[in-house]
């Protein structure tokens, strides 16, 4: 009997020292350096199979075909933007707002779980693999499949997400014009691409931060802080996320399995992995039940890879071409300009395409796009960004702002572009 007790006392005590561990687990992050989680169910949803598996998934799609260094993922973007929001609760605490520590381990969880729905190269196939949602409704599924494994204690960080949550605030901090979202993947972004536009000051920023009714504002000192922020947000999308080789890259992974898709549905056999398949294969999911979300809780990066090295020998040529573009960095010429291109012009582009790679204008499409390209870095009908001037007075930053060009960033500014094989 007393073997017994001893051996359950012992139980008792690795259990209480491994949820010990995992409460005071740190982390060693590039940017912030050590990044700390705070406690036991936080550790549990980082280890859980969904949120590991964006080590696998891009954070920035192609750009590493820019900017070498481009390679961070979406693992560690979450974990980055749980450490601001510690530091942002912080700070809105030592200025008299209440936050329970239920609405805190929420607002932790909403943050780091905002991304976990992105798909392979996240925004690169957005609507490729699954065009019937988006990469915020996905996170929802996962996020509410993942209450269900912890037994409802994400309920509350579901709420805040969705934005129901009777305190405005909350949801601003995760989804708003000036949210920590923003805040560690612009500072992310510029360092790893080596882009020094981007590098933000999140400490000033965040350290202006406080509550006005609910509603989240910025401190009048930190005015031009925010200035700095939308300037930078504006220079990374012209820099790094629209920049034009990305562009290219993008598209024709996008152009490449579409080109898969259509080969599919003529029966053709294609190899690849059985769930990136099931998402070929189906192109209009209308219901995204549970089987479903695991089938595409199981593709990442490497998936997409995978095939096309696969696809580079192909009997067919679209497909085949394509894949060692891509896989051999081989990417089509680019024009962008402020006009858009005449008919005229894409039809002269077309016919010398096809009678150079010999393929006819049924096909022709894949190896040529045009569209335009949006920048606005800051909306005027989103959620504003408010400034508290010490009278007590708020202001939207475009009229707290002496800066000249600010309200002309709100403006969105469009470019047109053309691709085609060199």
């Amino acid at each position: 009997m007393l073997f017994y007790l001893r051996i359950k006392l012992l139980f008792l005590y690795c259990n209480l020292k491994i949820s010990c561990l995992n409460k005071y687990k740190i982390l060693n992050d590039p940017i912030y350096g050590f990044i700390s989680i705070p406690n036991a169910i936080i550790f549990d949803i980082i280890e859980h199979p969904y949120f590991q598996r964006l080590r696998r998934i891009s954070q920035m799609g192609l750009s590493h075909f820019v900017y070498p260094g481009a390679h961070h993922t979406r693992f560690e973007h979450a974990l980055g933007a749980m450490h601001l929001m510690q530091k942002a609760i912080r700070v809105l605490k030592t200025k008299s707002i209440e936050i329970s520590k239920e609405e805190e381990e929420a607002l932790l969880i909403a943050i780091l779980l905002h991304d976990v729905g992105h798909g392979p190269f996240s925004h690169t196939l957005e609507h490729s693999l699954v065009t019937s949602l988006k990469h915020e409704e996905i996170s929802l599924l996962f996020m509410q499949k993942i209450n269900k494994d912890f037994n409802g204690k994400l309920s509350l960080a579901i709420e805040i997400f969705k934005g129901n949550y009777h305190r405005p605030f909350f949801n601003q901090l995760v989804s708003g014009q000036l949210d920590i979202d923003r805040l560690d993947y612009l500072k992310r972004d510029s360092f790893y691409t080596g882009v020094t536009e981007g590098n933000l000051n999140t400490e000033r920023i965040i350290s202006m931060l406080t509550v006005v009714d609910d509603k989240l504002v910025v401190e009048e000192k930190g005015i031009y802080s925010v200035e700095k922020f939308i300037v930078s947000r504006r220079l990374m999308y012209w820099q790094v996320y629209l920049h034009k080789t990305s562009l290219v890259a993008d598209y024709m992974l996008v152009n490449t399995l579409k080109r898969a898709k259509k080969l599919i549905e003529d029966s053709v056999e294609i190899s690849c992995s059985d769930p990136l398949k099931y998402f070929l294969s189906n192109n209009n999911i209308e219901h995204f039940d549970d089987s479903i979300l695991e089938k595409f809780s199981e593709i990442d990066d490497h998936d997409i890879i995978m095939a096309l090295k696969q696809w580079m020998k192909h009997s067919d040529f679209i497909l085949s071409k394509l894949s060692k573009s891509i896989i051999h960095r081989d990417f089509p010429k680019i024009e962008i300009r402020d006009v858009a291109f005449t008919q005229a012009e894409l039809n002269t582009i077309k016919t010398k395409t096809s009678q150079r790679l010999n393929i006819d204008n049924t096909s022709i499409d894949y190896f040529i796009e045009s569209g335009i390209i949006e920048n606005q870095a800051y909306n005027l009908n989103e959620s504003s960004i408010n400034i508290l001037y010490k009278s007590g007075e708020i202001k939207d930053i475009t009229d707290a702002s002496d800066h000249l060009n600010l309200l002309a960033l709100t403006k969105t500014v469009v470019k047109y572009f053309v691709y085609y094989p060199k």
